[in-house]
C-alpha cells in the first residue's frame, strides 16, 4: 500500500471530488475498533463502484473540467462512465510519457502511428508521441482493414501503437508485414503471451524485445509495463499493488490452482475522479512481488493470466453482462459459457429453442452491443465473436454465464 502520508493525501482527494466515498468509507468500519489503518481501507469491488460510481446521475458530469469515457455494461443496463479531471489526465500523460521513454529508450524514431480502438488510451495516443517529439498520427477503427494497411504502407511508422487483436489482424491481412517498415510495437489492451509476441516479431521482422506490451485499465491509467531487462511487468509511477486470494476479494469468485497466482489490487495516488483505492482490477498476476531496479524495491508480476471478473477485452471491453442481455432477450432459457482463446471470443450456447437462425442474430446482436466493437468487427479490423452451438454437459462441468465468469485457453 502507500505510505500512510500519501495515502490520506489520495482519500482526502477523493473526499473532495466524490463525497460519496467518506460516508461509505465510515461505513465499512462499523465493528472492526482496533484494526490497523492499512487494514480498515476497505476494497474497492465492482459491486460498490455499481452502487455509488456508475450511476445514471452521476454529480461529476455537471463539472466542466471532467473528461468523460465509456465502456462495457453493469448489471443495471448502464454503460460504465468513467472521469478524469484536469489534473487526472495531466498525471495520465506524463506518467505514459515517462513510460514511453523507457519503452523506446534513445533509439531517435521519428514517426509513430497508432491504430486503437476508442477510450482514453485512443484519446491522448497521439499527444503523448507528439511531446516525445515523434510526428504522429492515428487512424480510425471505423476504416476497413485495407485502409489501415494502405496506411501503414504510406506513412511507413517506426513505432506502431496498438492492441494485440488489431495487430494480428495486420498481420493476416498483410503480405509481408516487414515492408512496413516498424521497428517498434507498443501493445495495450489484451492480454499476450511470449510466444504470440515472438512470432509477431517475426512477422514485422524486428527481434521480440521490440514489441512491449503495457497493462493498465480506463479506470486507473496505465498500471505496469513489461520490462525486458527484468523479464517482467514494472508498476509506473504513483501506483502501489497487492495480491489477493479470490476469497479475500468477494465471495463466488472460485479459487486459483496455482500457488503464484493472485488478484491485483491497485491503489494510485494521481487519481482524484475515481476512487482507486484498493481498487480490485479481477485481473490475475503470476509472482506478484517486488524486486530491486536501479537500486530501488518496485513492485513487479511475471505475467497477466486471466481475468475473473464479468469483463473481457475484445477492442473494447464487453461484459458478461452485454452477452447476457442480448441472449435472453432471444432467448428465455438458455445456458451459456464465454471463452477467451487467444484473439477470438467464443459464446456456447446450449437451448432448445435456438435455431441457426436465431443464434446468427445473437451473433450480430452482441457484435453491436457495444458500438465501437461492432463498427471495427463490420470494417475487419476485429474478428467477430462466435456464437457456437454447445453441449448441456460441457457447459455445467465448466459453469455458466450465471457464474459472472470467462474461461480462458
Amino acid at each position: 500500500m502507500c505510505q500512510y502520508a500519501d495515502l490520506e493525501q489520495t482519500i482526502n482527494r477523493v473526499v473532495s471530488c466524490m463525497p460519496w466515498y467518506q460516508s461509505w468509507f465510515r461505513s465499512q468500519l462499523v465493528g472492526r475498533a482496533g484494526i490497523s489503518v492499512r487494514e480498515k481501507l476497505p476494497l474497492m469491488t465492482a459491486s460498490v463502484l455499481e452502487r455509488h460510481y456508475y450511476v445514471k446521475n452521476s454529480p461529476l458530469v455537471q463539472r466542466r473540467d471532467m473528461h468523460r469515457y465509456q465502456t462495457s455494461g453493469t448489471s443495471s443496463g448502464l454503460r460504465k462512465s468513467i472521469y478524469y479531471s484536469d489534473w487526472d489526465e495531466e498525471n495520465y500523460v506524463r506518467i505514459k510519457l515517462d513510460v514511453y521513454r523507457t519503452i523506446l529508450g534513445n533509439h531517435n524514431y521519428q514517426r509513430a502511428l497508432a491504430d486503437m480502438g476508442t477510450g482514453h488510451a485512443e484519446a491522448t495516443a497521439v499527444e503523448v508521441f507528439r511531446r516525445l517529439g515523434m510526428h504522429a498520427e492515428s487512424i480510425s477503427f471505423r476504416l476497413p482493414i485495407q485502409q489501415h494497411l494502405e496506411r501503414l504502407e504510406d506513412f511507413k511508422p517506426e513505432v506502431l501503437y496498438t492492441m494485440p487483436s488489431i495487430l494480428n489482424r495486420i498481420l493476416l491481412e498483410s503480405p509481408d508485414p516487414a515492408a512496413y517498415g516498424i521497428r517498434h510495437v507498443i501493445l495495450v489492451g489484451e492480454m499476450t503471451s511470449p510466444a504470440w509476441c515472438s512470432q509477431a516479431a517475426r512477422r514485422l521482422g524486428i527481434r521480440t524485445e521490440h514489441i512491449t506490451d503495457t497493462y493498465g485499465s480506463i479506470e486507473i491509467g496505465t498500471i505496469a509495463y513489461y520490462s525486458h531487462e527484468h523479464g517482467r511487468y514494472l508498476l509506473t509511477e504513483g501506483i502501489t499493488a497487492e495480491g489477493l486470494l479470490p476469497e479475500e476479494v468477494e465471495e463466488g469468485l472460485g479459487t486459483l490452482s496455482d500457488e503464484e497466482e493472485r488478484v491485483l489490487v491497485v491503489t494510485s495516488s494521481v487519481r482524484e475522479a475515481f476512487p482507486a483505492i484498493r481498487y480490485v482490477t479481477y485481473d490475475v498476476v503470476r509472482d506478484f512481488r517486488p524486486i530491486r531496479v536501479d537500486g530501488i524495491l518496485r513492485p513487479s508480476f511475471r505475467s497477466i493470466v486471466k481475468r475473473i471478473g464479468p469483463e473481457l477485452k475484445h477492442g473494447e471491453k464487453i461484459s458478461i453482462y452485454d452477452i447476457e442481455d442480448v441472449v435472453y432477450r432471444h432467448l428465455a432459457e438458455a445456458d451459456i459459457r464465454v471463452k477467451v482463446a487467444g484473439n477470438a471470443v467464443i459464446v456456447y450456447l446450449f437451448s432448445p429453442h435456438a435455431t441457426e437462425k436465431v443464434m446468427q442474430q445473437i451473433q450480430y446482436d452482441i457484435e453491436q452491443r457495444i458500438p465501437e466493437i461492432g463498427m471495427m468487427i463490420q470494417a475487419g479490423v476485429l474478428d467477430g465473436i462466435q456464437v457456437i452451438e454447445g453441449t448441456r454437459e460441457d457447459l455445467y462441468s465448466s459453469g455458466s454465464i450465471k457464474n459472472k465468469k470467462i474461461f480462458y485457453e
